[in-house]
């Protein structure tokens, strides 16, 4: 891109510049003067040029003396092209003044013009253009042209001497460069021989030091040699003195009787004795091989151990009268000597006897009567768990205050905490213990009014549970290396052997407790209800000791409380689940029990009930009329049937609790141990079976009482009730009218709708009793007994066409009751019935096609063909054997 300054295009050709400048000039003057201007402008160029021209003769001699245009300087800092070009050209140029211009001819002020590239013309330029002369444009370009080749020389020659210094300055560097690589390999050797000179002078100072080291050791060894020695010359002046005469400590050193180097005395003594007891052992070998070893030191150890059993006594006197006075410093000082006697095991000992809480009865009696109460009153177990809060909590302070104490005075306080802690749990608790658990007699407990078995079982789970508290907050307090919880366990371990035996026993009497209680409660109910000399269905109705759910309740309840004991005394996981099985088995057994003497006593009423309609209905064969006796068999039956499945109701529901209490709480506990879940779920269906026979014979029971009143079966001298309603009130006209003309009757008959009520009301109690299965079940089964007693109950009658259709508005009545069993079988049986019925109606020629789609009940169908009034008079029998042999 050319550089364009004022209107001068740098970088082209000087000859281009000025056919540009022209081109220029013409579009500015407009097409109507192009012509004319540019003859002008040539005129003017040409009187421009031959002035240049002339000036340059004129200084062509003195070019070649003109002076440096430009120099390195100019390079140097920052550098500017604008900046540098401007100073060259700037003196060339000429200056102009810019005036205003007129908008209309163009002309300038004063007889100048402004030409079209921004410079002004002269009124002498003005002239000549006038004459037709064109003056140059820019009559300074000669000059400039001359200036430009003149910098490009000096900017060559700049060039080459900035080359030469470079080049001198490079051989200057390589030069450098040289002499500083000769100058750092010298360095290096000369680093490696003073590398190599440290090394030799590390290697002797470590000799010299190994050398030290050894000369120390050796003089630190005859050091401890000569002191040692010193010290065995002391002890064998001292020994000597001890072994003078057998018991005499009267000529002893000043040392062993002065109180103010006690300490001294002491640690001398511990030492001297410490070696004659080792002289002893050592000689002992050569007393057993025969020879005779030298008794003279046994001297010196009687009256060495008699002498610090004395100051062990003075120190421990010492000691207690510094404690009543509460000298710290001083029983310290007493502490740190006695901890050279046995580990200071006796002042330990003798510190933690001396405590108050052991020795003065005032607060053991305060113990027993803070958790005890008064004696002449059984404590309950509330009260004892109080009683035991705050007891302990007191325990805990006072060992607490003690800690302080030891810490101060002791050297070896965790020790002395671990003798007192064991001291209260041993003595202050264990004595507590002892008076609160008294274990009773399983064979001959207290009674459940006295609180029996359980009372002793409550106030072992409370002992046990805030003792541990009490073991929790003695750790925290610090007990050193003692076990606290393991000596906790083993205040309990008498108990808690025997625990299971005890939970058992108690959950059994208080089963037998509430028994008898219910046998009290269902005595006096039952004495009002008047004398022998009422209905016996009303004595027969009155079950005793029925099935209570509450009873049930609180069989679990008690199992439940059983259950967390276990929970409290058991740690391990198969101790826990044993214990936990062996108490639910109880509970299991008892509800069993329990469930199956109710259901029992249920059947048993049953039994009574059908003994008495059995009696009346047979005493009343003779005369078909219902009698006051029959009516009260009657209801003695039906109260007994409701009663049977009240009780089977209970009987479920008593189970279902006791389901989802394993479920609940018993589960979780013997998941744990591989198999007790299995096996307790089998020993839960075997408790179970019992009752579940009970109850399924005591429903049979109540089919047959039901059935009593609807049909004759099972022996032929059981006349049911039901057959006794429908002897009495279903009629043979009822299915064989004299006038089989008459109108048809669309109502059931008199029988069927007795029988229908009666089953309606009686099975009421099962509808809303019975759930599930048991209720399906037993509904199909008492439909089956239903069919059976209707079919034999038909089979007395002769039905012509017109009973025939009210036998079949009877068996649509009996199948819409029976729908309610929801039963399918037994709505199949009625449905068949109703098939049945039809070989009354139609004509004796129909009877072949009545059964072609149902071949299946042709041995039915003909028991009921021979029951047609027009069977002999019909010949049915023979065309109805060669049908079938067809």
């Amino acid at each position: 891109m050319p550089l364009q300054v004022k209107g001068i295009i740098v970088g082209r050709e000087w000859g281009e510049v000025i056919p540009i400048l022209c081109k220029e000039r013409c579009c500015a003057a407009g097409q109507e003067t192009v012509s004319k201007r540019k003859k002008i402008d040539d005129d003017l160029f040409a009187d421009r040029r031959s002035r240049l021209k002339m000036k340059e003769r004129s200084k062509s001699s003195s070019v070649s003396n003109l002076p440096l245009i430009l120099n390195i300087d100019d390079f140097k800092g920052d550098f500017s092209f604008d900046a540098l070009f401007g100073n060259l050209v700037n003196e060339l140029l000429p200056s102009f003044q810019e005036d205003s211009v007129d908008s209309a001819d163009g002309h300038g002020i004063g007889g100048t013009d402004v030409l079209p590239n921004g410079h002004t013309r002269t009124s002498s330029d003005a002239i000549k253009f006038s004459q037709g002369l064109s003056p140059p444009l820019f009559p300074e370009v000669d000059a400039l042209l001359l200036l430009f080749k003149n910098s490009c020389k000096e900017l060559v020659d700049l060039r080459k001497q900035i080359d030469g210094k470079l080049s001198n300055l490079k051989k200057e560097v390589s030069t450098q460069d040289d002499k500083h690589r000769k100058t750092l390999t010298e360095l290096e050797k000369g680093v490696d021989g003073l590398f190599n000179s440290f090394a030799r002078l590390d290697s002797r100072i470590s000799s010299v030091g190994q050398t030290a080291a050894k000369v120390g050791d050796h003089l630190q060894s005859a050091d401890a040699q000569r002191e040692t020695a010193s010290q065995a010359i002391e002890l064998i002046k001292y020994l000597m003195e001890f072994n003078r005469n057998p018991g005499s400590l009267m000529e002893l050193s000043p040392l062993f009787s002065d109180d103010s180097r006690v300490a001294e005395a002491a640690s001398i003594a511990q030492k001297l004795r410490s070696f004659a007891e080792e002289d002893i052992s050592k000689a002992m070998p050569s007393v057993v091989g025969g020879a005779t070893a030298s008794r003279g030191l046994e001297v010196a150890v009687a009256n060495l151990q008699e002498y610090c059993n004395e100051l062990e006594n003075r120190l421990l006197a010492r000691f207690d009268a510094a404690s009543q006075r509460r000298e710290l410093s001083t029983m310290s000082e007493c502490a740190k000597i006695l901890s050279q006697f046995n580990r200071g095991t006796s002042a330990m000992q003798h510190y933690v006897a001396t405590r108050p809480m052991f020795i003065d009865v005032e607060v053991m009696n305060s113990d027993n009567k803070l958790v005890l109460g008064d004696q002449s009153s059984q404590a309950s177990p509330n009260y004892v768990a109080r009683g035991l809060s705050k007891l302990y909590k007191e325990i805990t302070d006072t060992v607490r205050k003690e800690a302080a104490t030891i810490m101060a005075v002791f050297p070896s306080p965790n020790d002395v905490m671990s003798i007192l802690v064991q001291r209260v749990l041993e003595q202050r608790v264990t004595s507590l213990l002892d008076k609160l658990l008294e274990k009773p007699s399983i064979a001959h407990p207290r009674p459940v009014g006295e609180g029996g078995i359980l009372l002793y079982l409550r106030m072992l789970a409370v002992a046990y549970e805030k003792t541990q508290e009490l073991a929790r907050d003695l750790r925290a307090v610090g007990c050193g290396d003692l076990d606290v919880e393991g000596l906790t366990e083993s205040l309990f371990s008498a108990h808690k052997d025997e625990y299971p035996e005890y939970e058992q026993a108690s959950l059994r009497q208080l089963y037998q407790a509430k028994l008898e209680e219910l046998r009290a409660e269902s005595q006096k109910v039952s004495e009002p209800s008047g004398t022998i000399g009422r209905s016996k269905g009303a004595s027969v109705a009155s079950s005793p000791l029925e099935i209570s759910v509450a009873a049930v309740t609180e069989f679990v309840r008690w199992n439940e409380e059983a259950i967390t004991r276990c929970t409290l005394f058991s740690s391990l996981p198969a101790t826990l689940a044993a214990n936990v099985r062996s108490v639910f088995t109880c509970l299991l057994h008892q509800v069993s029990q329990y469930i199956t003497d109710g259901l029992e006593r249920a059947r048993d009423s049953l039994t009574e009930a059908a003994s008495l309609r059995e009696r009346f209905v047979i005493g009343s064969s003779v005369s078909r009329r219902v009698t006051s006796q029959a009516e009260a068999a009657a209801a003695a039956g039906e109260s007994s049937f409701k009663s049977f499945m009240v009780a089977v109701q209970r009987a479920g529901s008593s189970v279902a609790i006791v389901q989802q209490y394993f479920a609940n709480s018993i589960s979780r506990l013997l998941l744990p141990v591989d198999g007790s879940h299995a096996a307790a779920c089998e020993e839960m269906a075997t408790a179970m079976s019992s009752a579940e026979g009970a109850a399924f014979k005591g429903l049979h029971q109540c089919i047959e009482t039901v059935m009593a009143e609807v049909s004759y079966f099972q022996s032929p001298n059981l006349m049911a009730e039901v057959d006794r309603l429908l002897s009495a009130e279903q009629k043979a006209a009822d299915y064989h009218s004299l006038d089989d003309g008459m109108v048809h009757d669309h109502r059931p008959t008199n029988a069927c709708t007795r029988v229908v009520a009666y089953l309606s009301r009686v099975l009421e109690t099962a509808f809303t009793t019975l759930e599930g299965l048991n209720k399906q079940a037993f509904l199909t089964e008492l439909g089956n007994y239903l069919y059976k007693g209707l079919v034999n109950h038909w089979q007395k009658f002769t039905f012509n066409p017109s009973g025939g259709l009210r036998l079949k508005r009877d068996i649509t009545e009996y199948g819409e009751f029976m729908r309610s069993f929801n039963a399918p079988t037994v709505d199949e049986k009625f449905e068949l019935l109703g098939i049945l019925a039809n070989v009354f109606i139609v004509a004796p020629e129909s009877l072949s096609s009545l059964f072609e789609g149902t071949p299946s009940i042709r041995k039915d169908a003909q028991r009921f063909i021979q029951l047609r009034d027009d069977y002999k008079s019909a010949k049915l029998a023979s065309r109805l054997s060669s049908l079938w042999s067809s």
